[in-house]
């Protein structure tokens, strides 16, 4: 059982009885302007006047953070704003080191930028996966996602596997100076998941080949579904309007997300102890998402159409019959609960971050 908890934060806009599809982009930008128009106009402003910040991500694993941050964007607009996965930078570089000119870059930005105990080459023979018995050097991490940086631009960032355990936190405190973002704000982002939210999560995850975009074949779809005859299964369509593939691309599902959350307990262990220790952090300004809501004070914080519902398909006279149905869980404190849709989580960090950021 986790020994924080954080508060609920109320999404709800008395007066207001409009309600809107959440798995539809268009109807998402309804939602966002009516609830939060003031503090998206706000950070655009901010942005589009060169201003960035960076904003840690820390949550379990699979608790969102990706889909919080690409519906912030979409939200904010993307164009000053970046999404950074440390695991995928990392992924990537290890590509790059099977292209010879790629390595030869790659190894002289190192040479430039790199201070660390143990050589570059065996860092990247660590990299590469000949070297299994060394760790990977978090200062070596660390310029890995310098270089990817520099190839965004000067941008706003939510950076999402970072800190990634205990002995990297004091490496996070003074990431925006080490970055070269000297005079901009950073702050930290809690999100606080009940566990069996995450393997529901898991077990119904599906993504983008094109753009990689998450969604949930039984808790986020999107608004088109579709039925392949020859598989005898049911199949999301892209909906992120920025993506080639919208409304076409198929949203397949990654390997082992079957198994559910226990192939990441040891994963999630570590996270909430680096979450833990980070809330005890004086001077960093803090947000905090919280994506449950206790069944009896949900009335009050947030609207019906902002829970998640559980969908199941059912193919009717060749057309694709989407049923929904209610969906509860229990909290670590066996409270039964309310999961917010994404949507909903997301309409909180923008107001928290219009906030921490004093606009």
């Amino acid at each position: 059982m986790k020994s924080f908890s954080f508060p609920v934060f109320k999404t709800k806009v008395d007066g207001v009885p409009q309600k809107f599809m959440l798995e539809d982009p268009v109807e998402r930008r309804k939602y966002f302007d009516l609830k939060a128009g003031v503090d998206i106009e706000k950070l655009r402003e901010y942005l589009q006047k060169g201003n960035t910040f960076v904003g840690f991500l820390l949550g379990p694993k699979n608790s969102g953070k990706g889909t919080y941050t690409k519906l912030f964007m979409e939200a904010v607009g993307g164009e000053h704003i970046a999404h950074i996965s440390v695991g995928d930078i990392v992924r990537s570089a290890h590509k790059d080191l099977g292209d010879a000119k790629s390595r030869k870059n790659m190894t002289e930005f190192l040479r430039r930028r790199y201070r660390g105990f143990i050589s570059i080459e065996k860092s990247l023979d660590v990299l590469e996966g000949r070297d299994t018995k060394t760790l990977l050097p978090t200062e070596i991490i660390l310029a890995l996602v310098e270089r990817e940086i520099g190839k965004l631009g000067r941008k706003a960032i939510f950076i999402d596997g970072f800190p990634r355990n205990l002995d990297q936190v004091s490496y996070s405190l003074y990431f925006r100076a080490l970055m070269g973002y000297r005079d901009d704000p950073d702050f930290f982002v809690f999100i606080d998941v009940p566990e069996a939210v995450i393997d529901e999560r898991m077990k119904y995850r599906v993504v983008c080949p094109q753009c990689q975009t998450p969604r949930n074949t039984k808790l986020l779809r999107t608004k088109d579904v579709e039925y392949d005859v020859k598989t005898k299964r049911f199949y999301l369509l892209c909906d992120n309007p920025a993506c080639s593939g919208f409304g076409k691309s198929r949203m397949s599902a990654k390997e082992g997300d079957d198994l559910g959350i226990g192939a990441i307990r040891e994963r999630i262990e570590v996270d909430q102890k680096v979450m833990a220790t980070l809330l005890e952090l004086q001077g960093a300004p803090k947000i905090y998402l919280r994506n449950s809501v206790p069944v009896d004070m949900a009335k009050e914080y947030i609207d019906d159409y902002e829970i998640t519902p559980a969908y199941r398909y059912e193919l009717e006279d060749d057309k694709v019959k989407i049923v929904e149905e209610p969906w509860t869980v229990k909290d670590e404190e066996g409270k039964v609960s309310y999961s917010l849709l994404p949507a909903a989580v997301a309409l909180s960090l923008i107001k928290q971050t219009a906030q921490v950021l004093g606009l």
